[in-house]
């Protein structure tokens, strides 16, 4: 679908040699030309159009003075800095174009008829004038010779393996006859054969065919021969084959010609010499001659140089016709048409490097050289007029394809039109309420106007549908056709280029200047009278123009010269003018590299400029936002590409800048991000569809492929959403596979304002099942379909806490029932069942209801109940049917089952035999709602207690029991008695001992209270069993022995002294448990003044001393676990530093701590502790804190080293500062018995270790972000290997679960005043 657009054309016409010019060769590496003729050899500056260097070959004779030398090859050697010429005589001569020195490297009696160079030129090969094949080095050092003609086949002779005579086989619809007939002998090579051999090497350099007349039949014969000139094989008799012969440098087939009775091909041949394929020219037979074929470096492009056969009185023609292929079919793509005798071509050459670049030389040593690229030429299709039509030229036809109607695959059309002559370039129209109407310009400069909607006219150019069937879509018509003369300008083909319709009467047109260096922009007027164009004079611009795109809504035209600078031209009344363009900075935008391709949008408010190289490299004004685009396109407020990664995005323009959108198309993409796309390898964008979000790819093959992307899929459903179309969005969301939540999500408050427009838009029962069925509680606008320039409007729901799905099916269901109940009556039932909590009851209700009160507007209640089972299990159903106690609804949906009557009828009988509430009873028993059943039951009279209890104990219903019976009553007391038995089996002592109390069973109560050592309720028990004082002493003696246990001094010492009597032991448990101030309170209560010395003191001494000897421990091992944690982090940073490239196993948790220490990989690290883990899974909590403490092991070089010396770091941080309030009572009991000495050290030290703990704190728990590990890439796009390297960097970079806490630094509570400041 792509046309060959010329982007510059070059004509050097003022300078001459001397002689005529004979042939010529290209320097890639100066940009030079060197041209071949009878006197010698000039070297050619285009540019410039200066001869650089003119060497004469008639000095030392090599060429005769009389001008009738004849120069057979000319070859550029750039290793040499030289020129290598063979000349008819037999010399071969180097020339060094430095120098200017001549040297006759070699020389052939027989004269030579053509030189060839090996693509690679290590390789050069003579044929001379005795039909021999010379092979030399490129230094001219022979490597064999052999004469053209062998009568073997070559080394790849096909193989006969014998099946049977010629005579015997199957000749198909010719009969046996044909076996009989004789081969007819060839006929002689055409009269116009110039007889002369053809060389041409395949790509690679490792064989070369070779095309001569061969002496028996006077035919022609290919012959192909390897680098070693060894014959490999020999091409079948071709009847009428031709000169011309060239080798597709991809190495796949040999072009050549063939004259045939009624046509005039061109056949390929395979290398083994079978003919492979052909196309017809489009002429007559005996019409032309084809001089030579030219494959362009990329075998994309086949230039046909011919002309016409000789006749009195007539001057032939010379074309050079640009032929490329695309589904199997070839397209006339361009046409060069060289008229004159002056302008007779002597040489045609493509670029060795740029591939669609071709150098012409004509007799009159005119050089003209011209530059291609390809182009999509499509129109805008953006109004009322257009219909998204895309033109493809293929000789005289133009082939258009209207995508807005279908999508006809190349080379099929929906129409194409004829034209007299061939046609080199299509224009659309820039209106966007005319842009499918065209034009086009042929190959002599006839400019054609087709437009629709009119009238057709008398002409020579024809509409035809395409391939013969009749299209139902409109067509153009020829309006008018006019001739277009520049009276200033040269006269050589092609001299037209970059048509621009900008307005309806008036084109633009670039033509070259008056030197090669300089273009100039013509408009043309037509006019319906004239039947010529009227070229106005525009602008002449400093270089060559390469692109130019014109914007209508600004009617500014943007040009782009060979340099890579950008012009804005204002083409509009009075005056043209033409100025730099300059970005919003206000600095001149320049491409670094040229673009083939260039188009205008509007980006952050600035209108900017768009190019792509042919290195697939886009530029935004003088920036490079990506580096891997195959093609772009602009639609709406969209920027479409293809990358080299195989994907399509469709960037949003609106709310973005440059900078963003280079960062987007530079970053990567999640799997939910809708402006991506993968497409197939080597697609490029054809055209998009507007209104119809349809984007037509075509492959590299040459078929189309049409995708609906999903940024555009939903940026129309979401302007159908803001027009309250809901229908067209529906309809394209069901089509296109879209959530239907994004119908609701895009604004709630809209949908639910407007239901009723949906329900009547929408129209159809099973499509608002459709959406009822596919509403979920997510909120798609953030997950499936997030926006990346405007947000949805914000959920909204009229009651607090109302759920999305439950919302929708009440306010859809009231829409129905005001609408049309009957008609909606299968959606209504669909909204019950869809609800967060299935309303299934009511809906078999509504079922019900039909069942009983049919209506003819409604479907049956048979119906309905097949509906209601198609959403819902049958059994499921039967349950819900059964729940609401009605036996013909049961029966009803059980006749629908598959279950068996002999199951289901004896139990509905059974049931129904039973009182009303036994009933139901048993009913919401066998349905397991055994809360219903509880209540049912609580009713059936107090025979039925014991069962009721049963349930009760069974199912754990004590405190709905307990509501459906009055306290007091002797039902309410034994299920509290009955709980208070399940609290006590549970271990929940102390509720199953209120339980027991609160309804009198003492017993139980005291036993519970002791189990779980309530002191307080169980003396308050024991009152109420009226226990003994001394029953009540030892009571109070047993409790206070289990509260010491548990290291409550406080509560055992009030035990003691209040209910036991004994002080001296209440206070020997306070000094125990360092609780002073309460000692020393009973001790002055009780006038024990005795007991500070002898118990007191000695305490108070000892416990200072364990106090002093802890926080020396205390520091002295935060000391060394801090230094062992700097040694261990900077091993680690050193191991990661020097290991970057070549990765130590366990990466960020490798062990290289100590010179003695294992190595232990992540992996195995983990596979270690996951094992561990699974085995102790099923054992105590005990075990596995175990494990975890084993996993942080403080062994120098284990893996998690660091990590266990946070964590021990961290606990001893937190035990020293939790014992501020205990130090501080220390400290108060010292001073108050005079140890102020003790007392002073003691608070020296303990204040010390909190300061250094305070300093250190920033040193170990460094306040640093953590590594962020790569979200695992998950979606349609991932890979195993993709999914698996996601997976391995979080768990190197990112710390376990269980030790984040690690991470976070403690804090000291430095508020709690434990200082006393009478010993500072």
């Amino acid at each position: 679908m792509r046309n060959l657009k010329l982007l510059k054309s070059l004509y050097c016409g003022a300078t001459r040699g001397f002689g005529t010019a004979q042939c010529m060769t290209v320097r890639t590496n100066t940009g030079t030309v060197l041209i071949g003729s009878s006197y010698g050899f000039v070297e050619l500056d285009p540019n410039t159009e200066q001869i650089l260097t003119d060497v004469s070959l008639t000095v030392e004779s090599f060429l005769p003075e009389d001008g009738s030398g004849q120069v057979v090859g000319i070859q550029d050697v750039p290793d040499q800095e030289s020129v290598c010429i063979a000349t008819a005589t037999g010399d071969v001569i180097l020339c060094n174009l430095n120098t200017g020195q001549l040297e006759c490297v070699g020389s052939v009696d027989s004269g030579i008829v053509t030189m060839s160079w090996s693509p690679d030129q290590e390789l050069v090969l003579l044929i001379t004038g005795q039909q021999s094949l010379i092979l030399m080095t490129k230094d001219f050092e022979p490597i064999a010779e052999i004469m053209i003609h062998q009568e073997e086949f070559g080394e790849g002779r096909f193989i006969t393996v014998g099946w049977g005579k010629k005579e015997t086989q199957f000749h198909g619809s010719e009969g046996k006859q044909a076996a009989r007939q004789r081969l007819m002998r060839v006929q002689p090579a055409m009269p116009w054969d110039d007889r002369r051999p053809r060389v041409t090497w395949r790509g690679d350099g490792q064989l070369f065919a070779v095309s001569a007349i061969c002496p028996e039949t006077g035919s022609r014969k290919i012959r192909v021969w390897n680098r070693e000139l060894s014959l490999q094989s020999t091409s079948e008799p071709v009847e009428g084959l031709e000169q011309a012969l060239c080798w597709k440098p991809s190495g796949s087939l040999i072009a050549s010609t063939q004259s045939k009775p009624n046509k005039h091909d061109v056949i390929f041949f395979e290398k083994n010499g079978l003919i492979h394929g052909e196309f017809t020219l489009p002429f007559a037979k005996g019409d032309i001659q084809v001089r030579e074929l030219l494959w362009n470096a990329d075998s994309t492009a086949l230039a046909v140089w011919l002309q016409d056969i000789e006749k009195e009185g007539s001057d032939p023609n010379i074309q050079v016709q640009l032929w490329v292929v695309g589904n199997y079919h070839w397209y006339l793509k361009q046409s060069l048409h060289f008229g004159s005798e002056e302008n007779r071509v002597v040489s045609v050459v493509w670029d060795p490097e740029i591939s669609y670049k071709l150098h012409v030389v004509c007799t009159g040593w005119q050089y003209i050289c011209y530059d291609w690229t390809w182009s999509t030429d499509r129109s805008g299709g953006h109004g009322t007029g257009g219909q998204t039509d895309v033109a493809v030229i293929d000789g005289d036809k133009v082939l258009v394809t209207s995508f807005g109607q279908s999508v006809v695959p190349p080379p099929m059309c929906t129409f194409h039109m004829q034209f007299p002559r061939v046609v080199n370039e299509v224009a659309f129209h820039k209106d966007p309420d005319k842009s499918s109407d065209f034009a086009v310009l042929d190959a002599d400069n006839t400019l054609y106007i087709c437009r629709y909607g009119i009238d057709a006219v008398k002409g020579s150019v024809k509409t035809v549908p395409g391939n013969g069937y009749k299209v139902n879509t409109r067509m153009p018509v020829l309006e008018k056709e006019y001739r277009v003369e520049v009276p200033s300008c040269n006269t050589h083909p092609l001299r037209f280029r970059h048509l621009t319709w900008v307005q309806d009467d008036t084109f633009l047109i670039v033509v070259q200047g008056e030197n090669p260096s300089q273009s100039a922009v013509y408009h043309m007027k037509i006019t319906i009278d004239s039947q010529t164009v009227d070229v106005q004079s525009g602008v002449s611009v400093n270089g060559q123009i390469t692109c130019m795109f014109y914007s209508t809504k600004t009617k500014t035209c943007a040009i782009q010269t060979a340099n890579g600078q950008l012009w804005k031209y204002l083409c509009g009344p009075p005056t043209p003018v033409l100025e730099p363009w300059k970005d919003a900075m206000g600095q001149d935008v320049k491409f670094q590299q040229p673009c083939i391709q260039t188009a205008i949008t509007e980006i952050d408010g600035e209108e900017v400029v768009l190019g792509i190289t042919d290195r697939s490299r886009l530029f935004i004004n003088n920036l490079v936002v990506a580096t891997n685009i195959t093609s772009f396109a602009i639609y709406d407020d969209f920027l479409l590409l293809t990358t080299h990664s195989h994907t399509c995005r469709c960037v949003p323009l609106r709310d973005t800048s440059i900078k963003a959108l280079e960062a987007l198309l530079n970053g990567t993409s999640n799997s939910n991000d809708e402006t991506v796309r993968k497409v197939e390898r080597g697609s490029r964008i054809v055209t998009v569809v507007p209104q119809d979000t349809k984007v037509i790819l075509q492959m590299p093959r040459g078929n189309l492929e049409t995708i609906h992307h999903r940024a555009l899929v939903l940026a129309q459903i979401r302007k159908w959403l803001d027009r309250h179309l809901f229908r067209d969005a529906f309809e394209c969301t069901r089509k296109l596979r879209i959530n239907l939540n994004l119908i609701y999500d895009h604004n709630p408050k809209a949908f639910l304002e407007n239901v009723d427009l949906f329900v009547r838009q929408i129209d159809s029962v099973n499509y608002i099942n459709l959406f009822l069925t596919e509403i979920k509680e997510e909120d798609v606008t953030t997950t499936m379909y997030p926006t990346t320039h405007s947000a949805s409007t914000a959920p909204f729901f009229p009651k607090p806490g109302a759920k999305k799905v439950d919302l929708i099916c009440d306010v859809m269901r009231a829409a129905m029932e005001k609408l049309n109940p009957q008609k909606y009556c299968l959606s209504i039932l669909t909204s019950y069942v869809r609800k967060t909590t299935p309303e299934l009851e009511t809906a078999l209700q509504k079922v019900h209801e039909l069942r009983e009160s049919p209506s003819p507007d409604a479907v049956s209640a048979e119906e309905a109940l097949k509906y209601l089972l198609f959403l819902v299990d049958v059994n499921e159903l039967y349950d819900h049917s059964l729940g609401t106690y009605d036996f013909d609804l049961v029966i009803m949906v059980a006749e629908k089952s598959q279950k068996d009557p002999k199951e289901y009828l004896p139990f509905l009988n059974k049931l129904k035999k039973m009182e009303t509430n036994y009933q139901r009873y048993n009913i919401d028993k066998h349905l397991k709602r055994y809360k219903k059943a509880l209540q049912h039951l609580s009713k059936c009279g107090p025979e039925h207690f014991i069962e009721f209890l049963n349930l009760v104990k069974d199912q754990n219903l004590y405190t709905e029991a307990l509501k459906l019976h009055p306290a007091g009553s002797n039902e309410y007391k034994a299920i509290n008695d009955a709980y208070g038995d399940h609290l006590f089996s549970r271990h929940r002592y102390e509720q199953a001992g209120l339980i027991f109390a609160r309804c009198g069973s003492l017993e139980k109560a005291l036993d519970a209270f002791l189990a779980c050592c309530s002191w307080q309720h169980i003396l308050s028990t024991a009152s109420q069993l009226q226990y003994s004082e001394d029953k009540m002493a030892a009571l109070a003696r047993s409790v206070s022995g289990k509260l010491v246990e548990q290291r409550k001094y406080e509560n055992a010492a009030v035990l003691l002294e209040q209910y036991a009597e004994d002080y001296e032991e209440a206070i020997i448990l306070l000094l125990e448990g360092a609780l002073w101030e309460d000692s020393l309170r009973l001790i002055h209560k009780h006038k024990r003044l005795d007991i500070i010395e002898t118990n007191v003191k000695p305490a108070i001494i000892e416990a200072k001393k364990n106090h002093m000897i802890f926080l020396e421990s205390q520091k002295t091992i935060f000391i060394r676990h801090k230094l062992r944690l700097s040694v261990v982090r900077d091993l680690k940073e050193k191991a990661q530093q020097g290991l970057l490239d070549d990765e130590v196993p366990g990466g960020a948790e490798s062990d290289l701590f100590s010179d003695t220490s294992s190595i232990m990989t992540s992996s195995d690290m983990s596979g270690k502790y996951s094992h561990s883990t699974s085995r102790i899974s099923s054992r105590s909590s005990k075990n596995r804190r175990k494990a975890e403490r084993k996993k942080h092991s403080l062994k120098e070089g284990s893996p998690l080293e660091d990590v266990a010396l946070l964590e021990a770091l961290g606990e001893i941080v937190r035990t020293v500062d939790n014992m501020r309030s205990e130090v501080n009572n220390l400290l108060k009991v010292l001073v108050l018995f005079f140890y102020d000495m003790d007392a002073k050290e003691m608070q020296q030290i303990y204040h010390e270790l909190l300061q250094m703990m305070e300093t250190s704190i920033p040193d170990i728990w460094i306040p640093c972000a953590q590594p962020n590990a790569a979200a695992p890439v998950l979606g349609p796009y991932s890979t195993a290997n993709s999914i698996m390297s996601s997976y391995q960097q979080q768990t190197t970079l990112k710390p376990a679960g269980q030790d984040t806490e690690l991470l976070i630094a403690p804090k000291l509570r430095q508020t709690i005043q434990w200082k006393l400041d009478l010993l500072d």
